[in-house]
This record gives C-alpha cells, sequence and structure tokens, in this order.
C-alpha cells in the first residue's frame, strides 16, 4: 500500500540564506519546487533563480522550477479579472497548470518537497490560495503543511479549522459602562 502523499510549502520572505536554508533542513526538504512565475527577489538577491540554486546545491538541496505551470502570475490576459487580479479558478482549468501538479506530485512521491514562493504567510500566498487547494480536490489529496518562518509547521487542516479564540472576544475599543 503507497503511503498518502505529502507537500509542504515555504515562503522565503525577507530571511537570510543561511536562516532558510536552515528551516528546509529543519523540516527534512529534498527538493525545492519554486512556484514563482518570475524566480527573483528585488530585495533579497541570494533568493534570484541563479544564486538559489546554488544555494540549495550547497546544502543538499534539489531545486525544481515549476513557475511556467504553477505561478500565480500567469501570462494570459484572460486570467484576470477587469481590475487586474489573477482568476484561480481559471488558472486551475488549464492543461499547463493540471501538468504542472503532475509534475509536483511525482517529485513528491518519492522526496520530501516543499514548494516555495516569496510570501512567508501561506493565508495570502497562491501556493496555498491555488495549489494546495487544487490538490486537495483530488480523489487522494496530500496531506499539505506550511513551513512559517519561525519554523512552526501548520498543516493546512489546521488553516482551516475555526478560529478557536478562548473566552470571549475582546472589544476594541474601552466601551463606557454608564
Amino acid at each position: 500500500m503507497n503511503k498518502p502523499a505529502k507537500l509542504w510549502t515555504i515562503g522565503h520572505s525577507n530571511n537570510s540564506a543561511e536562516r532558510f536554508g536552515a528551516l528546509l533542513q529543519q523540516h527534512g526538504i529534498e527538493t525545492v519546487a519554486d512556484v514563482r512565475s518570475q524566480p527573483y527577489s528585488r530585495f533579497s538577491p541570494h533568493f534570484r533563480q541563479s544564486r538559489l540554486r546554488e544555494l540549495l546545491s550547497g546544502i543538499g538541496i534539489g531545486y525544481l522550477f515549476l513557475g511556467n505551470e504553477l505561478g500565480g502570475r500567469p501570462k494570459e490576459p484572460e486570467l484576470y479579472d477587469d481590475a487586474g487580479k489573477v482568476l484561480y479558478d481559471r488558472v486551475a482549468r488549464t492543461e499547463r497548470f493540471a501538468d504542472g501538479l503532475r509534475h509536483l506530485m511525482a517529485a513528491a512521491a518519492t522526496q520530501q518537497v516543499a514548494a516555495m514562493c516569496s510570501e512567508e504567510n501561506p493565508e495570502f500566498c497562491h501556493r496555498r490560495l491555488l495549489i494546495a487547494r487544487a490538490l486537495l480536490k483530488n480523489e487522494t489529496p496530500p496531506s499539505v503543511a506550511h513551513i512559517r518562518g519561525d519554523g512552526r509547521l501548520v498543516s493546512e487542516a489546521g488553516m482551516q479549522a475555526p478560529n478557536t479564540v478562548a473566552g470571549p472576544q475582546l472589544a476594541l475599543f474601552d466601551e463606557d459602562p454608564h
């Protein structure tokens, strides 16, 4: 019996190269699948594609570029609304996206793979809002876990759970009791 597939996600954010590498190693990641449409960083040059490959190679982690297939900023204008917002439901129906998911999950079947983008918080990133959601619709969905910048691992199931704050919600402003 095959073990269930697992996928990690991570956002490089503004981490140093050393910190980013340590996060990957902490979670046993063997391959980074770069899902950025444009594999560079204006603010963190060590996350430009060529330098990222070198960084990962230096710590024994593979690199797989899937930004053309799974990137959050597709080239086709019909995949955007009139305000310029990407329509993820349309992206998810493209053959290119389906091919990218197959390639990603084929790698994840034999290695510990982390889909990487720039956004640290997966709540606001296409690696969760597009890629993970599409994968979770599969007949046999993988488990998805998000590596946070502080090193915590947050399951997708945990992110979908309703916010459970102990006790009543505090008022934003003090209310006058009189």
